[in-house]
């Protein structure tokens, strides 16, 4: 017989487990201080910042990873830029970095990516991983107070062999970290309570200070924060920098401390 290196435990306990703690985690959540649509570098960013705070966060997401793009850079190729002052959160966070010019900084994604993440997961954030936002929960005089989620691979089935409801999250606030998608957004467009413009051509230039402007409520209960605050003001689309993403998850988890505390 070989010598045991694990401990006695089978199938039954490991299933157990996972079903206790999932289960417990998402009763607890169930009613958060802010849902997150979205988990990438934003997301993360507000998340983080405002979990570090003791408020309670959910960040909703619908891949299996998180992060976005935030792994890979422009191009497919690993590296992210910023630009200063966005450098001073990669030193909060511990990324490494070089110099490319005056003024614009290069790290390697996956680090600063697993990083941000860490960061995050360390505050307190929670995840509700491979889940899709569907709609928001609406309140007296339309205030946004939740948010209607899915399993993502329910969006795969064909209508015509199932139809599965979703179930809905309360929450003070919601943020729309969804990127050029602006999902939230689109839900309260498609019911005539906001207006978009869409995101413009590409401006790094002036994309990533417009961007950090505008970053702020969008709707009542609802927060704009990275790309999607481009989709919903008409401001030049991303490109290949992060900074912009970054401080804007700071500047939106700002706005999201404030109305939480007057609430």
């Amino acid at each position: 017989m070989p010598k045991k290196i694990f401990s006695q435990v089978g199938e039954k306990e490991v299933t157990r487990a996972i079903v206790q703690e999932f289960s417990k985690q998402f009763l607890e959540y169930v009613e958060s201080d802010c849902i997150i649509i979205g988990g990438g570098p934003s997301g993360l960013m507000a998340g983080k910042e405002l979990a570090k705070e003791g408020h309670k966060v959910l960040i909703v997401e619908r891949n299996n990873y998180l992060g976005g793009g935030f792994w890979i850079g422009g191009y497919l190729m690993n590296k992210i830029t910023v630009r200063e002052p966005a450098q001073e959160v990669l030193i909060e966070l511990g990324v490494p970095f070089v110099k490319a010019v005056d003024g614009l900084y290069v790290a390697d994604g996956p680090h600063a990516c697993s990083k941000l993440i860490a960061a995050a997961c360390d505050a307190g954030v929670k995840f509700a991983n491979m889940s899709i936002f569907d709609d928001v929960v609406l309140r007296e005089e339309n205030r946004v107070a939740g948010a209607v989620i899915n399993w993502t691979p329910i969006k795969a089935l064909p209508r015509e062999i199932t139809c599965v409801d979703p179930v809905a999250l309360e929450a003070k606030l919601l943020i729309d970290a969804t990127g050029h998608d602006a999902c939230v957004v689109k839900v309260l467009e498609e019911r005539g309570l906001i207006k978009t413009k869409g995101f413009g051509a590409m401006w790094v230039e002036r994309s990533e200070d417009l961007l950090v402007e505008h970053t702020g409520v969008a709707h009542p209960g609802l927060i704009v924060i990275g790309m999607a605050v481009s989709t919903t003001y008409g401001l030049p689309r991303m490109g290949p920098t992060f900074g912009g993403m970054l401080l804007s998850g700071i500047r939106g988890a700002e706005v999201a401390k404030k109305l939480l505390a007057s609430d």
